[in-house]
């Protein structure tokens, strides 16, 4: 391609950003730098009805999360200023006129009486889809139908109107879609879309068709959603005269629910436990304000997130999973993205997750252990975090684990594992236990190897076998029935912590022995 690659994500800000919005700029994103081009973002704020002032900031602050770059924006500025549509707003008329003064468009007067008896006349004719086109439009109240002079003094009196576009009767518009390859569409199944509003707005199929003929936008990326409408889009290149700097469409396949039914929604992912936006949200309805769960309250990391929703649509053909946003930009290929949609796997995501956090030096895991501890109001030394986290990040899904998987280093256990209690617990074990115990306390400080020795030692010397009593003195230590390497454990809690936790559980379980 001669031209510089230029891709826009073009969000409305009518409420928190969906994931699936998020996997739309990531494609536009790693597209943009694969080739050496640049990203904007525009907002597409032509529904004033629907517009919800944090949205943007929103929008601003969720992409910062995923690491997405962005080069022109309304934040940041460049060439195409203002990136805002309600900004742009004197300009599209110009754009509407010369459609209608070159018999593309046209002005529509009719009353919303008058359309709805329209639509009633056309569903008591059995129409399948009753809409304002090429055939019905000669029965309207419009400058097709209406005198010129008529025309004229309707606008000069101000009577309200809109300006449709004139949708050829007989035509065959095709579109060559990077994903999908050649789409067809008979013209007499497109209506005659508003293209200006009574209140002066444009939609947004006439908006966005001029923000990105004038932003030379070089490939519009964009949701399967709006594949219908693309067929208007093309038409509307033609008729304003840009058919040759036309970007190239990709449609994007859908996320589907987890059961595959239907494209991703709040209520199916609430049943299955897991979010749809990014961010914390706080949402507005019927004068109640409620916060509405995000993937990084829920303790997803950022990368994490991103490499899942690459994946979701997008494969690499290798058996790679796992990559960095500098990997995925030298390796994205759009013509990989399938057709098909693709579920939303909550599991994966989960795993993802799992392989970034061990991904993590401990000394950045030790962040996450301190703010969950002090959470809980447990100080934790510099000198301590990072060894904890560094015994348990393969046991954990989100950093947010660790204040639950990692108390016991804290808090002696008050509780014991009933289920290796009544398995496990025997007299003898209790009494090997205690003895074990009495040799680190005459310890000053203990490594996990020393302690190993000693315990081996010990057993050995009595002919029992060390499964004979290791999970009995898990559960005496930690209270829990598994977890890391236990000499470890012993290593970070020291010789006299061991000691006393080990006596204390030996006399908490008086009585608890099975019968041998």
């Amino acid at each position: 391609m001669d031209r510089e690659v230029r891709v826009r994500f073009a969000p409305s800000p009518t409420g928190a950003l969906h994931i699936g919005g998020v996997r739309t700029a990531l494609y536009n994103y790693l597209f943009a730098k694969k080739h050496n081009g640049k990203m904007l973002l525009r907002i597409e704020d032509t529904d004033q009805t629907r517009f919800v002032s944090s949205a943007e900031d929103y929008i601003k602050e969720a992409l910062e999360w995923a690491g997405i770059k962005l080069d022109e924006s309304p934040w940041d500025g460049g060439d195409c200023a203002p990136y805002r549509q309600s900004e742009r707003k004197p300009m599209y008329m110009q754009y509407a006129m010369k459609l209608v003064e070159e018999g593309n468009a046209y002005y529509a007067f009719d009353t919303p009486e008058e359309l709805d008896a329209m639509r009633k006349r056309l569903e008591a004719a059995k129409v399948v889809s009753p809409a304002y086109n090429s055939i019905t439009r000669n029965s309207m109240k419009n400058s097709l139908t209406l005198p010129e002079s008529e025309v004229k003094d309707l606008l000069a009196a101000g009577v309200s109107y809109v300006i449709r576009l004139k949708v050829p009767r007989k035509e065959e518009i095709r579109l060559n879609d990077m994903i999908r390859g050649w789409v067809m569409v008979h013209s007499s199944a497109i209506d005659d879309k508003v293209l200006m509003k009574s209140d002066g707005m444009p939609t947004y199929h006439l908006a966005n068709v001029v923000d990105d003929h004038l932003m030379k936008i070089t490939h519009v990326i964009r949701g399967e959603e709006w594949l219908p409408s693309a067929p208007l889009h093309i038409l509307l290149y033609k008729f304003l005269g840009w058919e040759s700097t036309m970007p190239a469409f990709a449609h994007l396949p859908l996320i589907l629910n987890p059961d595959g039914e239907g494209k991703l929604s709040k209520r199916k992912a609430a049943q299955y436990g897991f979010p749809v936006v990014p961010l914390k949200w706080m949402e507005e309805k019927d004068g109640q304000v409620t916060e509405v769960a995000s993937f990084k309250e829920e303790g997803y990391l950022p990368d994490a997130m991103v490499n899942f929703l690459a994946f979701l649509g997008w494969n690499p053909g290798t058996d790679q999973e796992i990559y960095s946003m500098e990997e995925l930009i030298k390796v994205f290929d759009i013509e990989r993205i399938g057709k098909s949609g693709t579920k939303f796997d909550i599991a994966k995501a989960k795993w993802y997750n799992q392989q970034y956090v061990r991904k993590k030096t401990d000394e950045e895991l030790a962040f996450f252990l301190k703010a969950e501890m002090k959470n809980q109001g447990i100080e934790v030394s510099d000198e301590l975090a990072p060894k904890i986290c560094g015994l348990m990040k393969e046991r954990v899904t989100f950093p947010k684990d660790f204040g639950n998987e990692a108390i016991y280093f804290f808090k002696r256990p008050t509780q014991y594992d009933d289920q290796v209690i009544s398995s496990k617990w025997t007299q003898e074990t209790a009494s090997l236990i205690q003895e074990f115990a009495q040799l680190l306390k005459a310890q000053t400080n203990v490594t996990a190897d020393e302690a190993k020795h000693l315990l081996h030692n010990m057993l050995d010397a009595k002919g029992v076998k060390i499964g004979k009593v290791m999970q009995s003195l898990r559960v005496a230590l930690t209270g829990q029935p598994a977890g890391p390497d236990l000499m470890q454990i012993i290593e970070i809690l020291g010789a006299n912590e061991t000691s006393n936790r080990l006596s204390l559980a030996v006399n908490a379980l008086k009585g608890k022995e099975i019968v041998a």
